[in-house]
């Protein structure tokens, strides 16, 4: 079955006696019970609930795993998979991170007692001299969100478990429609399920798949006990975006295509970036692991007060954190997404402050253009986009 197919058709339990075509909404705290002495297949719904177990049913079969769990946001996804490590343990994550995630292992993980350190995932013989020294996890995107940096996850994976060490992927942005971290030897596959996943900014999610049955009993156990499970509404609702997965994502990309070519013609923007736009190498291995390219965008004006004035005149494009939704947003993450990130880290990192983050949705790709050639109107000498509008949105 075709993945298209498998989002639309797929999200049923076989134990269903109604066989609702679309997942019901089981928006209840607990279950009533036959017996005091033996619990039912749901009793109470942090434990279980029969609309969670649809859409942890259609999330593993999306990344090829045994097993998946909505939690209640990408960051309770995140810590779920560090709570694997233990006290004492060691964690080597990729340097070009999220800002959350960064927050939270220097300022949450360090602090209980597990060592972190950052590595350059792209650099195998760094990372396998790291590993030499012994650690638990490691942990990576790729590409790498808003640098658009690469790593070769069939390789990472080899090392990691030669050093008997867990590989998880972060997966936010490529979704399991165009990467499988999994079918590339990772152990578990991370999700910020309130982006591409869901797709309509209206609901917090994560998600976590795993390929071994072992660590989904443990992700199972701290779901549970720490209750950080998605409520059942949340996941009704991420199940419902999820059915528009193809085709969102299929516009996405097809119109972010269109606005890099128009933006290339731009000289006032610099460095931009674009999985298409990777030098030879990085696209090459980039294509070998994903089937796409998604639909986020990053470029640099050459000064930060430039930037500021270039988001301010945005008119179709939200000022917002967050990416992956049918409405095009822009953001600057040093003073937003990855503002947790202290200034001497950013830059020591490789991220401008004049960095911005183009993530664009499903309107019609002329206007986006229109809008970011109006905007670049704030910025002297800039050249026109307007002219490429016929031609980028063609």
């Amino acid at each position: 079955m075709k993945t298209a197919t498998q989002l639309v058709q797929g999200g049923r339990l076989p134990e269903d006696p109604l066989q609702a075509s679309a997942p019901p909404l089981y928006q209840t705290a607990t279950f009533r019970q036959a017996s005091p002495l033996q619990a039912g297949a749901f009793d109470y719904s942090r434990s279980g609930n029969p609309t969670r177990r649809i859409l942890e049913q259609q999330l593993a079969e999306l990344e090829g795993g045994v097993q998946a769990f909505a939690f209640s946001s990408g960051m309770a996804a995140i810590n779920a998979v560090t709570r694997l490590v233990p006290r004492g343990g060691r964690i080597l994550a990729g340097h070009d991170v999220y800002g959350g995630t960064w927050r939270l292992l220097e300022q949450v993980v360090k602090p209980s007692g597990v060592e972190v350190e950052w590595i350059e995932p792209a650099s195998l013989a760094e990372t396998a001299d790291r590993l030499q020294a012994g650690a638990d996890l490691v942990l990576v995107e790729t590409p790498t969100n808003p640098r658009m940096q690469v790593c070769d996850l069939q390789a990472l994976a080899r090392l990691c478990h030669e050093f008997h060490c867990l590989l998880a992927v972060d997966n936010s942005w490529m979704t399991p429609l165009r990467q499988n971290p999994l079918a590339l030897g990772a152990d578990l596959v991370v999700h910020s399920a309130t982006k591409f996943l869901g797709g309509h900014g209206d609901l917090t999610a994560g998600a976590v798949v795993v390929q071994d049955s072992e660590l989904a009993d443990r992700l199972a156990f701290l779901q549970n006990a720490e209750g950080t499970a998605l409520a059942p509404f949340d996941s009704w609702l991420l199940l419902r975006g999820m059915k528009t997965l193809e085709i969102r994502l299929r516009q996405q990309e097809a119109s972010a295509r269109k606005i890099v070519r128009a933006l290339k013609q731009i000289p006032e923007i610099r460095n931009l970036r674009h999985p298409s736009l990777l030098d030879s190498p990085s696209r090459k291995l980039h294509r070998s692991q994903a089937r796409g390219d998604g639909s986020l965008i990053a470029l640099e004006t050459g000064s930060l007060e430039r930037s500021v004035a270039f988001l301010q005149r945005l008119q179709c494009f939200s000022l917002t954190v967050s990416f992956g939704s049918v409405a095009s947003s822009a953001s600057l993450p040093c003073r937003m997404s990855h503002a947790a990130i202290p200034e001497h880290e950013r830059q020591a990192r490789g991220l401008p402050e004049d960095l911005i983050r183009l993530s664009i949705g499903i309107e019609d790709p002329g206007d986006l253009i229109a809008d970011l050639s109006q905007a670049l109107d704030g910025l002297k000498g800039r050249g026109s986009l307007s002219t490429c509008v016929s031609q980028g949105a063609a």
